[in-house]
């Protein structure tokens, strides 16, 4: 009888060790904010994908608390995407959790009373959010070593701009997941990579946005540490400004998307230090994210960046896979499951 988890595992025992292949395979995703689905499937990704290496390229955090109300004797009620839940035992409530983080998002289970005091303290409900925050990055931490250990795959794990900073000691170093961010690290024993998290300033005020000075001065801090160019992906959030992968919508004075003729007005959103820096120094490859809307591929020069997109609140993973040889990329392919 064929069986799916021996086929995969049999073909990951002869293609990393018998076969000698001459390219390293990464599985690449970005911006899957806080989508416990989402996670699950970038960790199953090695196997489904037969890759050596994954990685996850910030925005890992999830936007907004969903409040579960206490009401007495395993009775809950809650607001989702506007559809009033009632829940009337624990297994139910369990049940609303779990759909609820699938889908990005942090249940909080309180009473009435804590709920209006957190609505009516940003303070309360800021230390609230973070360790939500915290609490969910060390689940996925858990669950990495779990499904990680002894496999041999690689594992980067890294904040984005809309990441608070307290996530980032959670972000464990170790056998099974290491996080990268402003460090040069290798993938393999070729192939290097830098990553950058922090972004140029955006409407929305995120946790991690700076001058593109500043960020012109990371990406470099990073390059001249770089021994092999040719052989170095660029792992930077933010996509080169004004290519087909950093087009975002244009948004009002209410940050809402401008609409004309029926269509929303699309803008340049990348970043000007990314760009001048994949101008100057022609890596292996970009990988990006941060703009969800724009997934596609980008050439500057001799350089092929690329942004896979994000669909996370489905709990779909958009990812990449990348067949890397030496001084090339022998082939690519967007996935979507």
């Amino acid at each position: 009888m064929f069986n799916r988890s021996s086929f995969y595992n049999s073909l990951r025992e002869v293609s990393f060790k018998d076969m000698g292949r001459d390219f390293t395979r990464v599985f690449f995703v970005t911006d899957v904010h806080g989508s416990d689905k989402c996670f699950r499937k970038f960790l199953n990704a090695a196997k489904a994908y037969d890759a050596e290496v994954l990685i996850l390229g910030g925005d890992i955090t999830g936007k907004a608390i969903v409040p579960i109300i206490e009401k007495g004797g395993e009775k809950y009620s809650s607001k989702f995407f506007g559809n009033n839940l009632a829940m009337n035992s624990r297994d139910e409530l369990d049940s609303t959790i779990k759909m609820i983080r699938d889908s990005g998002f942090y249940p909080y289970v309180a009473n009435e009373e804590e709920i209006r005091a957190m609505d009516a303290d940003r303070a309360k409900l800021d230390r609230v959010f973070e360790k939500l925050m915290v609490e969910s990055i060390d689940r996925w931490m858990i669950l990495a070593r779990e499904r990680l250990k002894g496999t041999g795959v690689k594992c980067f794990i890294s904040p984005g701009n809309d990441d608070i900073l307290a996530i980032d000691e959670h972000i464990k170093d170790g056998d099974e997941v290491i996080n990268p961010e402003q460090e040069v690290v290798r993938i393999d024993d070729k192939h290097e990579m830098i990553t950058l998290g922090y972004t140029n300033h955006t409407p929305w005020n995120s946790a991690r946005e700076v001058d593109e000075d500043q960020m012109r001065s990371m990406i470099e801090g990073m390059c001249s540490q770089v021994s092999d160019m040719k052989n170095c992906l660029f792992n930077i959030h933010c996509p080169p400004i004004r290519t087909l992968i950093d087009q975002a919508p244009a948004l009002d004075s209410d940050l809402k998307p401008i609409v004309k003729g029926g269509e929303i007005q699309m803008i340049p959103a990348g970043s000007l230090a990314t760009r001048e820096a994949i101008e100057k120094y022609q890596p292996l490859c970009g990988i990006h994210g941060h703009i969800h809307e724009s997934k596609g591929i980008a050439k500057i020069g001799k350089t092929t960046c690329y942004n896979p997109g994000s669909e996370y609140t489905e709990g779909v993973l958009k990812g990449l896979v990348l067949n890397l040889g030496d001084g090339k990329v022998k082939s690519y392919n967007f996935t979507s499951g």
